[in-house]
This record gives structure tokens, sequence and C-alpha cells, in this order.
């Protein structure tokens, strides 16, 4: 709100065009429209209390305060990152004093994911016997950063990233506020709205810088980045975006899209993600998804950690990047992966069963008397090199834990493994797979 004496044109392009009423609100009609759940609380006058999740500038405390205008409650926002305890204590006492007198509370918590446990716990009774509807503001995922008893009774509204049709509508407003057309050309319109990486607030802030520019000559591309800087991208390290981008990573590797791979990587290491997180995680696919089916993508992966280490950045960030191409472009098998898992498995679920006697080391006479070793074939004795003895615990039947795929190297092994199961029934040892 303006003060009596602060000319309206003094104010921030971005305060001077905060929408006045949901209809104005662009970028979240599958919430705010008549077929949304905020449509619907509307048109049943009635809001419950919920999460806004969502990126920064796509107008989570805009629809909250419009929210409490439309439905005539008190609208009380508050800060988590500057608010504790005693805050919401007067907060809470006010609300219930309001409540006497038959005037709700729309209490908005901006960055709620920053009150602790325990604080969280704190607007429970208030939130339970409609002292207060809460609307608490989120760019974190709620699932990880929320308390499971608030979000169980608190909706979750996801709220989108402005898309170019949506900061298109808001560079229309704000030319026919200030009076006239920005100097940019086509390209560089289009550009602008790239730069603002789907936040209002910082695009509208480069639109107000634009406007006091001159309308000709137009800007391009070039011209637009010599006069608003570039948004760094949002990404945070130890949080949601992080785990998103190595999952989208991880995933188009796995799908062999080596492009969309390169892509996320870029993403990653742009954001300033530790290149070192990359490699580890990379060489892990390269045993998970890769395996066998290519043994030379460890060896690349090890070898592309190695360099990296010697050079570090930005040398040795080529190497990540041949790496993400070797890892995109091989064949792709999990059936090592699978062994390991139904390896273990059945080793937590057959206990500590024994060796059968025949494959025991016998270093001394009793035990040799009791029947350690006894019966034991050396394999390299044999014509095949090959004994077929049976190997796993006696009275358990064997198990399949590798089985290759016709995919890439492990053409090869497979043939070895049916090789070698062609022998053991030749000599009599194989049970039921």
């Amino acid at each position: 709100m303006s003060s009596l004496f602060e000319r309206d044109e003094d104010r921030p392009l971005a305060d001077r065009l905060r929408p006045q009423d949901l209809d104005q609100v662009v970028g979240q009609d599958h919430l705010i429209g008549p077929t949304g759940p905020l449509g619907r609380m509307l048109a049943a006058g009635r809001l419950s209390s919920f999460i806004l999740w969502g990126p920064p500038g796509c107008g989570k405390t805009t629809i909250a305060r419009l929210l409490a205008e439309r439905t005539k409650l008190h609208f009380e926002p508050l800060s988590a990152v500057f608010s504790g305890v005693a805050d919401l204590r007067k907060v809470f006492d006010a609300a219930a004093k309001r409540k006497e007198v038959g005037q709700g509370t729309l209490l908005f918590v901006d960055e709620i994911h920053r009150f602790n446990r325990a604080q969280q716990d704190g607007f429970l009774p208030y939130v339970e016997n409609g002292t207060v509807v809460l609307v608490g503001a989120t760019t974190e995922n709620p699932s990880f950063e929320l308390n499971g008893a608030l979000l169980s009774r608190c909706q979750v509204m996801v709220l989108n990233r402005l898309d170019e049709a949506a900061l298109e509508v808001l560079i229309g407003r704000a030319e026919a506020l200030v009076g006239h057309a920005l100097p940019l050309d086509d390209d560089a319109r289009v550009q602008l709205k790239a730069l603002a990486d789907g936040d209002g607030r910082y695009f509208l802030n480069m639109v107000e810088a634009l406007s006091i520019l001159p309308p000709e000559p137009k800007l391009d591309p070039a011209g637009l980045a010599r006069v608003v800087q570039k948004r760094a991208p949002a990404y945070d390290k130890d949080r949601e975006g992080h785990y998103n981008l190595i999952s989208a990573l991880h995933k188009s590797l796995r799908g062999s899209d080596t492009d969309a791979a390169l892509y996320w990587m870029a993403r990653m290491l742009d954001g300033g993600e530790d290149p070192l997180y990359l490699l580890r995680r990379l060489a892990r696919f390269a045993v998970e998804d890769i395996g066998l089916a290519d043994p030379g993508a460890l060896t690349q992966a090890i070898a592309a950690w190695d360099l990296y280490e010697r050079l570090g950045s930005p040398e040795g960030e080529l190497a990540i990047a041949q790496l993400v191409i070797y890892l995109g472009t091989a064949p792709k098998s999990n059936a090592g992966y699978k062994a390991f898992k139904g390896a273990m498995r059945t080793a937590r679920q057959t206990g500590s069963l024994m060796p059968p006697m025949h494959i025991l080391n016998a270093p001394t006479k009793m035990m040799k008397d009791l029947g350690y070793a006894d019966g034991y074939q050396y394999d390299h004795d044999t014509a095949e090199g090959f004994s077929g003895q049976n190997y796993f615990p006696d009275g358990m039947t064997r198990q399949r834990f590798y089985d290759p795929p016709e995919r890439g190297f492990e053409r090869e092994l497979r043939k070895r493994v049916d090789y070698w199961d062609r022998l053991r029934a030749r000599k009599g040892t194989t049970e039921k797979l």
C-alpha cells in the first residue's frame, strides 16, 4: 500500500502491476479457475487451510491476499524467516479475539518450511479449531520440509512457473501502463522471457529497466544482454532441485537419450553442482544400468573421474561430458544389479547355512576325519576345466541370480552361462532353476 505522499510512478513496476483481483492472476488457472481446487472453495464460500508450493515469483503471496479479500477474512502476513514463537503467539491471540466477534483470519506464512518441527506443531490446534485459516507458502517440497501432522490438515496446491504465454500477458500490461512498447525486436522479446526463468517478479524488474530506454533503436538479443543481467538458475544443491535434476540425468541416460543427458548435466554444472558428485553418480550408473553389457563403461567412468581430479574446472568438465556421451550411447543392462540384489535377498533369507563339506578346506587331521574337503574335485584336472559339482549349501535349491540379456557384450556372457549350464546338466548336477 502506498503512502499519502508517495507518487504512484515512484513505486516499482512489479508493485504497480500487482493483481487487484484473482481474475488478473496469470499462469495458475489450474488452481484458481472455476474447476480448480481454490476456485471450488471460493464457489462454496469457505476456505480450508492449504500450502502453496511453487517457485519464486509465481504469485503465492498475491493469491493468498486476494483470497482473503474475496472471502472477507482478515489477512495476516507472517514470514518464517523473521518470526519466532513470540510472534506466533501474538498472531494467534489476535486471531482468537477476532473470532469472538465473528471475524475470521487468513494467516499467510511465507517460507513456512523455515519453521522447525516444534514450531510447525504449534499451528495444529489453531488450524483444527478454526482460529485461523493457514495458508503456507514454500519453494521447497512439502513432503520433505513439513511435518506429516501439518500436511494431513492442509491440502498442497502446486503452482506453475510462469510460462511464455503468462509472461507475454505481463509484458502487455507493463507496456499499457508505461504508455509505450519495449524497445525490443522479436528475438529479444523471446529472449527476455527466457531470461526470467518463470519468475514473474524478476521478469517485471527487467521490464522496468527496459521501459526507461528510448523506443529506438530496438535491441537485439545481444543488446538485451548488455542491458539486463542474466538470472542465476534456480538450483539449490542440497534441496529438491538437486534431486530432480540428478534424477532427470540418470533417467535420460537409462533411456539412451544422450542429448537430454548432456542438457541436464549442463544445467547442474551451470547451477554450481559439485562435479565430483556428478562423477560419483555417473560411476554408479556405469555399473547399475550398463554393467557387463559394456565393461568399458566403468573404465571410462574411473578415467573421467581421475582426469577431472587432475585438471579441475573448467578443463576437466569436458571429461564429464565425454563420459555422459559414452554412457548414453552404451548398451544398457541391469542384470548385474539384479543379480546382486537377488543374492543379497537370498542371503538374508537363508541365514547361516554352511557350505557343503566338499568345498571346505581341511588343514588339520581332525577336519579331514570330519569329512572336510571329502569328495572335492579339482576343476582344472577335468577335461573341460569344469567339475560340475554343487557349490550351494546342502539342501538348498540352485538359484539363478545372473541372467544376462542378449545385448552388448553380455551376448558373449550369455553364451558362457549357457555353456556352463549344458555341462552341468550333462554331469547330472543340475537341479531345477
